[in-house]
């Protein structure tokens, strides 16, 4: 449990747009350590963050990431990719799910998208914030992204800062090759 270089990078777009993020509902996935989340936090977003439901040790990673950043308002919730459960149904809508190097392992792909279109059903004008580290040029969304209806932004690093080997006096990104989506509906008439 650390920090990836995509955490940092997610964590800068989220300060770029700090002014937006008061009052809105922002669920992380897949949190680990939660910078993210906890940047969302501190901006004043309404914040939930989630781990696998099969990995009590990374909830409790959470747990201590928001102890240790005072934000005891923060809700840590177990949720694992593709599978429907009591938590996944009791969140509220979202305004924006976050996903830090979430886009690991291919097998995993469909499964989270899955999940975000479940979450899109609650709000449709929800958008998936997701940052990932390239690692194969044989790795593609766009097939998934087409069969659940969804479309994708990738947004430029240095329109929000974060194409330096540094961010924040941290050395990561370094020279990871690190890319920054949007994902959302693909009709934007929802």
């Amino acid at each position: 449990m650390y920090v990836w270089p995509c955490a940092v990078v997610l964590a800068q777009y989220l300060w770029f747009h700090k002014g937006s993020l008061p009052g809105k509902a922002v669920l992380e996935i897949g949190a680990g350590v939660s910078l993210p989340g906890i940047m969302a936090a501190k901006c004043g977003a309404e914040v939930i963050l989630s781990d696998s439901s099969e990995l009590p040790h990374c909830l409790e990673i959470c747990r201590q990431s928001c102890q240790m950043n005072n934000l005891p308002q923060v809700h840590v919730v177990g949720l694992t990719w593709g599978h429907v459960s009591r938590d996944l149904l009791a969140l509220p809508p979202q305004d924006i799910i976050l996903a830090s190097d979430v886009f690991f392992e291919p097998e995993d792909f469909e499964d989270i998208l899955t999940t975000v279109y479940f979450l899109m059903q609650k709000n449709p004008k929800v958008q998936l914030w997701s940052t990932y580290q390239v690692r194969s040029a044989d790795w593609s969304l766009e097939g998934l992204l087409y069969k659940w209806d969804m479309k994708c932004v990738q947004i430029p690093l240095e329109s929000f800062g974060a194409d330096k080997e540094d961010i924040a006096e941290s050395a990561l990104p370094g020279r990871h090759t690190v890319e920054m989506l949007v994902i959302s509906f693909a009709k934007d008439s929802l």
